[in-house]
C-alpha cells in the first residue's frame, strides 16, 4: 500500500475489511483479535496510529521500532494467533506523524486468538462460541481453499529434502532474522501451515500447497496428474513455438524456470528509480510469474501457461473468480485464491504485500512498452496481456540468430561426416537448449524438444565425447552445460 493509498483509505470509514486503532505506545490490547478475525472472514487494512474517525494520533517516534518487532515476533506467537500467520507492518510518516499499515489476506485456517475463534463483520470484531457458526466457518475455508486439503499419507520424505536449504537462503536474503530460521523442517511447515489438523474429523498431515511448494516432481503429479505449467514462445513460429520449456516441477523451482524462460527472450530495460538502477524485465514478470503460480485453482486441468508473441505476453490458469470482467488497477480489492502458497511466496520476497502486482505492472510498464497498458480479465480462467513495444524483440532475435549459427558450424565442425544432416540438426537443437538453460538433466531436455529421452542420452553422449558440452554435479541433482571451449565461440 503506497502512502497515496494510506492518504485515501484514512477518508474512508471502518467497515469489514478497514480497522482504525490507537497505539500510542503499544501494540492495542484487541490488535490480535482483529488480526484474527480478518484472517478467518475477508482479509482487510489495519492502520495503527489512528482513532476511530481516521484522525492520524500517531505512534511515538521513539517507539516505533519496537512495535513493529512486537508485532512480527507476537503474530508468530501461538497464544496470540494459532496458528501462527506472520505479518509484515508498514511504517509511514504522514504530516509529521507516523503510523503503521497491517495488511491481513485472508487465510486458509481457521485462527484463534487467545483460545477463542473470532469472526469479522462490519460492526467490528465477535468472538463465535456456538459450535453450529464455528462448524460453517471451517466449511467455508474448506469449500474456497483446496489448497488446505490434508493429504494424510503424504510424509516429509515425499518432499524434496533439496528445497529446504534453498528456502532458507532466499528466506535469510530476504530477512536474516527471519523467526522461521530458527524452525526445524517439520515446525517451519506448520508454522507456514503446510501441516494442519481438521479439528471436526481430526485428519492431520501435509497440505496440497505443501507438496506444491516443496514436492518432488513424482508426488505433486500423484496427487495432481494434469498439473504443468507450459512456457511458450511464439514470434516466428506461431501455429507451434520457437521454444519450449515444459514444467511439472514444484511452484519454488517452477517460479526460476518461467523467469529463466522471460530472461532468454525478451530484453531488460534499466531504468532510475530515485538513484538506483532497476530492471524493469524483473519487475513486471516476477508479478506476472507470480501470479500464474500463487493464485491458480490446481485442481482444475486447464493447464497454465505464459506464452511470448511478437507484440505481448499473455499468461492464462485456472482460477475461482471474485467477480468477473478487466481488473482497473485504480479500482481493486485484492483476493488470495491460495493464502497459504501466497504467505509462503511473500516470506521468500518472491513477491510483496498483497495486490501489488497489478499496481507495479501498471507502474513500470509505461517506461518498459510506453503508450502500452496491461490487461487483466477476472474469469473461470484469469488471463494477464502485457503488451510489448514493437521493437522489443528485435535485438533479442538478431543475438538469438548469432548464437543459432555460432552452434551450427561448431556442430558441424567437430562431428564432419560421423553424423547424417539429421542428427546434427538434432544435436545443435540440443546445444541451444542448454545454451539457453544451463543445468538442464536429459530428462528436461527431452521435454523441451518433445523427443524420447533414450535418445536424447545417445545425443548427449555424442556431444560429450566431441567435448561440446560436460555434465556438472551429482548425479542426482547436476546437469549439462556448455563447455569452456563452445561457450568461449559464443562469447566472440
Amino acid at each position: 500500500m503506497s502512502i497515496e493509498i494510506v492518504t485515501r483509505v484514512l477518508k474512508q470509514a471502518e467497515n469489514i475489511r478497514l480497522e482504525f486503532k490507537e497505539a500510542r505506545m503499544a501494540l492495542p490490547s484487541t490488535l490480535f483479535e482483529t488480526i484474527c478475525a480478518m484472517l478467518n472472514r475477508e482479509g482487510g487494512d489495519i492502520l495503527l496510529g489512528v482513532d476511530d474517525n481516521g484522525n492520524i494520533n500517531g505512534i511515538d517516534p521513539s517507539k516505533v521500532n519496537q512495535i513493529k518487532t512486537d508485532l512480527v515476533n507476537l503474530s508468530n506467537n501461538p497464544q496470540k494467533l494459532d496458528p501462527p500467520f506472520i505479518l509484515f507492518p508498514l511504517i509511514y510518516k504522514i504530516s509529521e506523524k507516523y503510523l503503521m499499515h497491517i495488511q491481513v489476506p485472508v487465510s486458509s485456517q481457521v485462527h484463534k486468538s487467545g483460545n477463542h475463534v473470532y469472526d469479522r463483520s462490519n460492526d467490528g470484531d465477535f468472538k463465535i462460541i456456538q459450535p453450529n457458526r464455528i462448524a460453517e466457518l471451517y466449511n467455508r475455508k474448506k469449500t474456497h481453499y483446496t489448497e488446505g486439503t490434508i493429504y494424510p499419507f503424504l510424509k516429509l520424505e515425499d518432499l524434496d529434502a533439496d528445497m529446504f536449504p534453498k528456502v532458507r537462503t532466499l528466506i535469510r536474503n530476504n530477512n536474516p532474522n527471519h523467526p522461521w530460521l530458527g524452525l526445524n523442517d517439520q515446525q517451519m511447515l506448520q508454522t507456514a501451515g503446510l501441516w494442519r489438523r481438521d479439528m471436526q474429523t481430526g485428519i492431520e498431515g501435509y497440505t496440497l500447497a505443501a507438496a506444491l511448494l516443496l514436492g518432488k516432481e513424482e508426488t505433486i503429479i500423484n496427487i495432481l496428474p494434469h498439473y504443468k505449467t507450459d512456457a511458450l514462445m511464439r514470434v516466428n513460429n506461431s501455429d507451434r513455438y520457437d521454444d519450449r520449456d515444459y514444467i511439472q516441477s514444484n511452484l519454488i523451482n517452477a517460479y526460476e524456470r518461467l523467469m529463466d524462460f522471460i530472461t532468454r527472450h525478451l530484453p531488460d530495460k534499466f531504468h532510475l528509480e530515485g538513484d538506483q538502477r532497476i530492471s524493469l524485465r524483473s519487475k513486471i514478470f516476477r508479478e506476472i510469474i507470480a501470479n500464474i503460480l500463487v493464485h491458480r485453482e490446481f485442481t482444475n486441468a486447464f493447464p497454465a501457461s505464459v506464452t511470448i508473441f511478437a507484440d505481448r505476453v499473455e499468461t492464462v490458469n485456472a482460477n475461482v473468480p471474485n467477480g468477473g470482467g478487466p481488473i482497473s488497477a485504480d479500482r481493486f480489492a485484492p483476493f488470495p485464491k491460495n493464502p497459504a502458497i501466497a504467505k509462503f511466496f511473500i516470506q521468500l520476497g518472491r513477491v510483496e504485500e498483497l495486490g501489488s502486482g497489478i499496481l507495479n505492472v501498471n507502474k513500470y510498464l509505461a517506461a518498459y512498452s510506453p503508450g502500452k497498458k496491461p490487461e487483466f480479465i477476472e474469469a473461470d480462467i484469469f488471463k494477464a496481456i502485457i503488451p510489448l513495444s514493437d521493437d522489443i524483440l528485435k535485438v533479442n532475435n538478431t543475438v538469438n540468430d548469432t548464437v543459432n549459427d555460432t552452434v551450427n558450424d561448431t556442430v558441424n565442425l567437430a562431428l564432419g561426416n560421423q553424423a547424417s544432416i539429421a542428427v546434427k540438426e538434432r544435436l545443435t537443437r540440443i546445444i541451444e537448449v542448454i545454451n539457453k538453460t544451463p543445468g538442464l538433466r536429459s530428462n528436461m531436455i527431452a521435454n523441451k524438444l518433445n523427443m524420447d529421452e533414450r535418445n536424447i542420452r545417445r545425443d548427449i553422449k555424442k556431444l560429450q565425447e566431441t567435448k561440446l558440452i560436460l555434465f556438472k554435479g551429482t548425479p542426482k541433482t547436476g546437469g549439462y552445460f556448455i563447455s569452456v571451449e563452445l561457450r568461449e565461440k559464443l562469447d566472440e
